[in-house]
């Protein structure tokens, strides 16, 4: 495994991380995962190397993050626990956002869940339009003193919302984020827009989740097929099964064969060629998922490739 610095802080993470979104989920969801895989998938997963976990309070209401502090009992030290704090934990109208209020509530409850009494890297899941950010920044600034957080980053924010959160900090000499999550993708760049370049100026490591755009940058589908059964998009395709995409798979496809790769091995690879990303988030089923997923770090692409790729991907 190869390990990378978390944004402009000193932690090092795997290159690529374990999305837990899975974890905990209800039965009737398709990839629902309970203890015993979770378990398993952890062990898995200390055991490639992979030292970055990510998940959130909301996942599996908060399953996700028990199971993950039952697996990581007696191996606490060896993993990089990352969770998020945002969505609605209850009915009343402080259960939910990134109010002071909510923030130490939540904490508290993740703490607990997580078995640990400290938590890696503390994220906000959204932004919150109903809480003045110098209140939200100063929260998670004062969890830092009180040890109960080590890095505070976040997730699903615009360039401008990560950069009023930094600016505010800046000025009242708090803890400045050293993380973004959003989505990004081979088939997925809106990211480079403004949130990319902002990333590489402020050095804001970039955690991209769902790398694999659903499940289309697996191989798993192609044109003139229909999704294989029990599939990601086989029930909801989320617009991405489009003529358009599938045709850019295909000429991916060809050009990972030319090389002995798969698709799944570049799109990971493509991502890390990104300075700013700090750690590629991946979800997984099963603990060979993992393995495989650790693997793609051993594909560098050249400058040949990726303007190859960048022609495929802009044609």
């Amino acid at each position: 495994m190869k390990y990378r610095r978390l944004g402009h802080s000193g932690l090092k993470v795997s290159a690529i991380g374990l999305g837990a979104n899975n974890f905990g989920t209800a039965a009737k969801w398709p990839f629902h995962l309970g203890q015993k895989e979770t378990s398993a998938i952890i062990d898995r997963t200390l055991d490639v190397g992979i030292n970055f976990i990510d998940t959130a309070n909301a996942y599996g209401a908060g399953k996700s993050e028990e199971f993950i502090g039952v697996a990581l009992k007696g191996k606490r030290d060896q993993a990089v626990i990352a969770t998020k704090v945002w969505s609605a934990m209850g009915d009343g109208p402080n259960d939910k956002g990134s109010s002071r209020h909510h923030v130490m509530a939540q904490v508290e409850k993740s703490l607990t869940r997580l078995q640990t009494d400290y938590i890696d890297l503390y994220q906000l899941h959204s932004w919150d339009d109903d809480t003045p950010i110098e209140e939200t920044v100063r929260a998670m600034d004062d969890l830092i003193t009180q040890g109960k957080v080590r890095y505070v980053g976040c997730s699903n924010y615009s360039a401008w919302q990560v950069c009023e959160a930094m600016w505010t900090a800046r000025s009242h000499h708090m803890n400045e984020m050293v993380s973004v999550q959003p989505p990004y993708s081979m088939l997925d760049r809106k990211a480079e827009d403004e949130l990319v370049p902002f990333c590489d100026a402020y050095n804001v490591g970039i955690l991209p989740y769902f790398p694999l755009a659903h499940g289309l940058l697996t191989g798993k589908y192609r044109k003139g097929q229909a999704p294989p059964k029990g599939s990601r998009l086989a029930g909801n395709d989320r617009g991405m099964l489009t003529e358009g995409n599938l045709d850019i798979v295909e000429k991916l496809n060809a050009f990972c064969k030319e090389r002995s790769h798969t698709i799944l091995e570049l799109a990971f690879a493509w991502l890390l060629s990104r300075p700013a990303v700090s750690s590629v988030i991946a979800g997984a089923t099963k603990p060979e998922q993992v393995a495989s997923n650790a693997k793609t770090v051993e594909w560098e692409l050249t400058e040949a490739d990726l303007t190859e790729i960048d022609g495929i991907l802009n044609a």
